[in-house]
């Protein structure tokens, strides 16, 4: 499956925008899914059936069972070019009934008209998510919600106590607000004299949300992640800069960078997943004896979540029986059984109570599961949908600009917001 799936949309954008013309930009066809459930439809997963064709040839065989006179067929796109297929489809008028998307593929589809609103046609269901699942596929300036919320994911904070000891900080007392956060860092740089930093990433957008900026206007027609909150956050970041509580190589920063800064104990701090400890037990035994979990930095209460989706194409000539699938695939039961097999958390109120997800068992992957599913019960998906992979290097460059002292925090996110907002309105 693939991780990160955001730099795909653009050419979902690009296509299938122009299409909204035919649309009414709320679904161009019928939301009534109270018919009888029956006809042929079409699921598309997203590089899915290598790992897991068992399982969906179960789920698929279970619901035309339950629903005599469905057919469902599957068909299974690979990862790379995923968006240039949805676009073709779009564009050519071939969508399927039901579609796996991600909540910045769902919003140009939705503009255009193409994805259905499910508070209308399944508002019934809203209940048996969590809220902000529920929430992930709304696009802002549109009233309505375009996909049900499928899996989701996150991950919580590794940390090592033995540098937070050797800091004069508390090894069991991680740092959970950004204040503390940076309090500690600064602490910590100045007792290794520089040469241990607690972050090796720069702030992205999800800090900031994280942090308590607003990042758009309701309307979804400009960035405000410049606000006197987002300020102050990358004020913050250049004092951390400054004082080598931020990795020097920080503005070139990559994952795997960061996480071998982490390995490396040059870095307090990484975030990460149950993939990672695995690896620190076999590469860095020192590192791995001394690894602490937390929960992500916010000051809102909240962490982010990155989530994935199943829409319905408002197209569809058989509205109950696509409704009732996307439905049947995405709900409680399916979705846990579906977690069981691959690392990822279900969307749904009350299943991260099932003690799968609750009780650990003294291994890795139920700490880090453990951790990972108490913090989503009330996550946010923090990344606007809007926001596109040339915006984040848009933002990006003015953050590096700022720590760098080449311009203020103020004039940075400003000319990051200009720059955001000009590729909007490209978009359309």
């Amino acid at each position: 499956m693939p991780i990160s799936r955001r730099a795909l949309a653009a050419a979902v954008t690009a296509l299938v925008l122009p299409l909204s013309a035919c649309g009414s930009g709320g679904g161009g066809g019928s939301t009534d899914a109270s018919g009888k459930v029956e006809g042929d439809i079409t699921f598309q997963t997203w590089n899915l059936r290598a790992n897991f064709k068992g399982y969906f040839d179960g789920l698929i065989g279970d619901f035309e069972k339950k629903y005599p006179g469905t057919h469902v067929k599957w068909v299974d796109q690979p990862a790379e070019g995923y968006a240039d297929k949805i676009s073709a489809d779009a564009a050519g008028g071939t969508l399927p009934d039901v579609v796996n998307v991600s909540p910045d593929l769902v919003a140009p589809l939705a503009k255009a008209g193409l994805a259905m609103d499910l508070d209308k046609a399944a508002g019934k269901y809203k209940g048996e998510y969590l809220p902000g699942a529920w929430a992930s596929h709304q696009v802002p300036g549109m009233t309505g919600t375009y996909a049900f919320p499928w899996y989701l994911n996150t991950g919580p904070m590794f940390y090592n106590k033995a540098l937070f000891k050797k800091a004069g900080l508390d090894p069991e007392q991680p740092p959970k607000t950004y204040d503390a956060l940076f309090t500690d860092a600064v602490r910590m740089a100045r007792t290794s004299g520089g040469k241990v930093a607690t972050l090796a990433n720069i702030p992205t957008i999800e800090d900031f949300g994280r942090y308590g900026a607003s990042l758009m206007d309701k309307d979804g027609t400009g960035f405000t992640f410049n606000d006197a909150k987002g300020v102050e956050l990358l004020t913050k970041y250049k004092e951390l800069y400054d004082a080598k509580g931020l990795d020097a190589q920080a503005l070139n920063a990559t994952p795997e960078s960061a996480g071998k800064d982490f390995l490396t104990q040059a870095v307090a701090m990484n975030p990460g997943s149950a993939l990672d400890l695995d690896n620190f037990k076999k590469q860095a035994p020192s590192l791995y004896k001394n690894i602490g979990i937390t929960d992500q930095i916010t000051n809102t209460g909240h962490v982010n979540m990155y989530v994935m989706g199943v829409m319905v194409n408002s197209r569809t000539k058989n509205t109950p029986a696509a409704v009732a699938f996307a439905h049947y695939v995405t709900d409680a039961e399916h979705q846990m059984s579906f977690a069981k097999k691959v690392a990822i958390f279900p969307s749904t109120a009350g299943s991260l109570d099932d003690p799968y997800f609750t009780k650990e068992d003294g291994t890795d992957e139920t700490r880090v599961r453990v951790a990972a599913a108490k913090s989503l019960k009330n996550a946010v998906n923090y990344t606007p949908v809007l926001f596109s992979d040339q915006m984040k290097t848009a933002l990006r460059n003015e953050v590096g600009k700022a720590l760098q002292g080449k311009q203020s925090p103020k004039a940075a996110l400003d000319n990051a917001v200009t720059a955001c907002d000009r590729l909007l309105k490209q978009q359309g």
